[in-house]
């Protein structure tokens, strides 16, 4: 699917690694997907109990119950191991690698269990290229 489509058709987004530091992009990107209308599901331990993007913060991938449309990613690349386990089993329908955010393995494993995958780019910058413009979801 193009990537443009699967960005007009996702409601739901996980971010592991998301922060509270608005000078951070692990919170302005989630920020401007969430004011674009995407729910916004943060995730990160060092949170967990805390409110974000009107979300309670969860400290792991497996705490999810729900769907995920897209899993962006704001974990180093030596970091991602340790996350695959629960991206395995999350099987989100994307797995959206930040900027300078690489891991071979992981990437092969990720594209094996026939997730797709975006590496290396920034998913607010693709949104606004893609899209043009922050939109209210139905």
């Amino acid at each position: 699917m193009e990537l443009k489509t699967l960005l007009e058709k996702a409601r739901t987004i996980a971010v592991l690694g998301a922060h509270k530091d608005p000078s951070r992009p692990a919170f302005y990107v989630p920020d401007y997907l969430f004011r674009a209308g995407y729910r916004i599901l943060p995730v990160n331990p060092r949170f967990a109990g805390e409110e974000l993007f009107g979300e309670r913060v969860l400290g792991h991938l497996s705490e999810l119950k729900e769907p995920v449309d897209i899993l962006d990613v704001f974990r180093p690349g030596h970091a991602l191991p340790h996350h695959l386990p629960e991206i395995l089993a999350l099987r989100p329908g994307l797995v959206w690698l930040q900027v300078g955010i690489r891991n071979p393995e992981v990437e092969e494993a990720l594209l094996g269990a026939g997730i797709p995958l975006v590496v290396d780019r920034c998913l607010m910058v693709e949104h606004k290229r893609l899209l043009g413009r922050l939109r209210a979801l139905p």
